[in-house]
């Protein structure tokens, strides 16, 4: 291939807005899918459903601490009438009781019982207040009347709610005793009227052994139940608010972009951002795959010139685009890295080359190409950035930087280019255009949709040819049970040596023998 970029009148493929259509068979799929999208944010955000629950658990247990504890006693009232002693009086007296037993019900909390409880137990609360502590209750069908007192002395409980049983018979009689009429057939002997009802305790009130409440394993179980459910609610809230991207099947589905490869995150990635060549750590792993997948993705029309840039700083696509380079080294191809990012170089750092003399160097025409090449372990050509210029929007885009990544390009099989975040700057726009194929890379979980977007639309709108995506930093999923590190953990099969000669270690020497997973 001659360099020239031979794609640039292929567009990019664009992101999908489009809304599926209510009878595809991908919408009929929608709830099963849902309901797994929700497990995997429960599963991913574990930490905040447990801190939640924690809350609420430990909310639960302080509340029972310090409530105070209330104490419940009851009494009984049977409702009697003052009849004869024929058959139907009593079934009259009968319907009387039961048709008057609801009303008795409501005297209980009024002032003329209370008032008096009050006086007569010296209580040291008003009758309003003892009367929110008094409930009463007349079952249908009956002439019983039930009275609750709650307080958070059991004894006192006891005695208040025996002198409000009292108190509120003598208010009932009084109340149903009509006024003196002489010659009344209910007049007594002493010519006054009586009660035509009367009220005898059945249940005496005693004193309660355990309170009513608080009740621990009730407060338990709420607020278990409780953090469940406000850790689902945050996760749900932070899963609607947060649109960045968690999985690289995701990420194709939204730029419609294939997905070439996730980099597994490595905490010492900073300190060693560079994959050793016999290393067979997920992260070399990982970056080999990266390389076999972009060879046989474009298989018909492989890139020479691949441009590798992200949508903000610190998406990884310096780290990429280094040991993508070095696994293309590794496997024998030519290969030269270039750091184009005249903004931030990072490319002579890694490497521990020098960044005074390169790219820039080369296009203000102070050396050639081959005056400023370093070289690194593993065959690997290094073209650094340079002093950092004034103005590298219009030194990017320059005819000269054509043909120095032409020259290149005729020395090596494969140049890979790392340039500035397309976000921030215009300097990679420019500089995409001239290359043969563009990697985006995306961080996991750190990246919006928006910014994604934004950046695959500034690349399609000058003509890029945009080979795939490279999901990095992505959390490192368990070891299933086809992945290399398995392979390591199978016995060495036991073969008979003859003797005299030397057993040779298992996974040493052979082709394949410690080969690609």
């Amino acid at each position: 291939m001659d360099g020239q970029p031979a794609h640039r009148d292929r567009p990019a493929r664009a992101l999908s807005h489009a809304v599926p259509d209510p009878g595809s068979a991908r919408t009929a799929r929608t709830p099963p899918r849902c309901a797994r999208v929700r497990t995997k944010a429960l599963a991913r955000r574990w930490p905040t459903v447990a801190v939640c629950l924690v809350l609420a658990v430990g909310t639960a247990l302080a509340a029972t601490s310090l409530s105070t504890a209330v104490y419940e006693a009851r009494t009984q009232l049977f409702v009697a009438t003052r009849t004869g002693q024929d058959t139907a009086q009593l079934s009259l007296g009968q319907s009387f009781s039961q048709a008057r037993v609801q009303s008795y019900a409501e005297i209980v909390t009024t002032r003329q019982v209370t008032v008096p409880v009050v006086k007569e137990l010296g209580l040291r609360t008003t009758p309003e207040e003892l009367a929110s502590r008094i409930t009463s209750r007349a079952p249908l069908n009956t002439v019983l009347i039930d009275i609750t007192v709650r307080d958070a002395a059991p004894r006192r409980a006891a005695r208040i709610a025996n002198a409000v049983a009292e108190r509120f018979s003598t208010v009932v009689e009084q109340l149903e005793t009509p006024k003196h009429v002489p010659g009344s057939k209910r007049e007594s002997r002493t010519g006054e009227e009586t009660s035509p009802v009367s009220l005898r305790v059945t249940q005496e009130a005693v004193a309660p052994a355990d309170p009513v409440s608080p009740r621990p394993l009730l407060n338990l179980a709420a607020g278990v139940l409780g953090g469940l459910l406000l850790g689902a609610g945050v996760v749900a809230l932070r899963e609607t608010l947060d649109t960045t991207l968690k999985t690289i099947e995701a990420l194709s589905e939204f730029t419609e972009l294939p997905g070439l490869d996730t980099i597994p995150y490595d905490k010492n990635a900073p300190k060693q951002p560079l994959v050793a060549a016999d290393g067979h750590s997920r992260r070399a792993e990982a970056f080999r795959k990266l390389r076999t997948n972009l060879q046989f993705s474009q298989v018909d029309d492989p890139p020479r010139i691949i441009v590798v840039t992200s949508s903000l700083p610190g998406e990884g696509k310096t780290n990429t685009a280094a040991n993508l380079a070095l696994s293309l080294a590794e496997a024998g191809v030519s290969t030269c890295l270039v750091d184009a990012d005249l903004r931030r170089p990072c490319v002579a750092p890694v490497f521990g080359l020098v960044r005074d003399a390169g790219l820039t160097t080369v296009l203000i025409g102070q050396a050639r190409i081959s005056d400023v090449m370093q070289q690194v372990a593993g065959g690997l050509s290094v073209l650094a950035s340079g002093a950092v210029p004034p103005n590298p929007t219009e030194l990017l885009a320059s005819a000269r930087m054509k043909e120095v990544l032409k020259e290149l390009a005729d020395t090596h099989e494969v140049v890979i280019v790392d340039t500035a975040p397309l976000l921030p700057v215009a300097d990679t726009v420019g500089l995409a255009s001239l290359a043969q194929g563009t990697l985006l890379v995306v961080r996991a979980a750190r990246t919006r949709r928006d910014q994604v977007r934004t950046a695959a639309e500034s690349l399609e709108r000058v003509g890029v040819r945009v080979l795939g995506t490279v999901f990095s930093m992505a959390p490192v999923p368990k070891v299933g049970r086809y992945g290399y590190r398995s392979y390591g953990e199978l016995p060495a099969p036991r073969t008979s040596v003859p003797r005299g000669e030397a057993a040779v270690p298992a996974g040493t020497g052979g082709v394949g023998g410690a080969g690609e997973g």
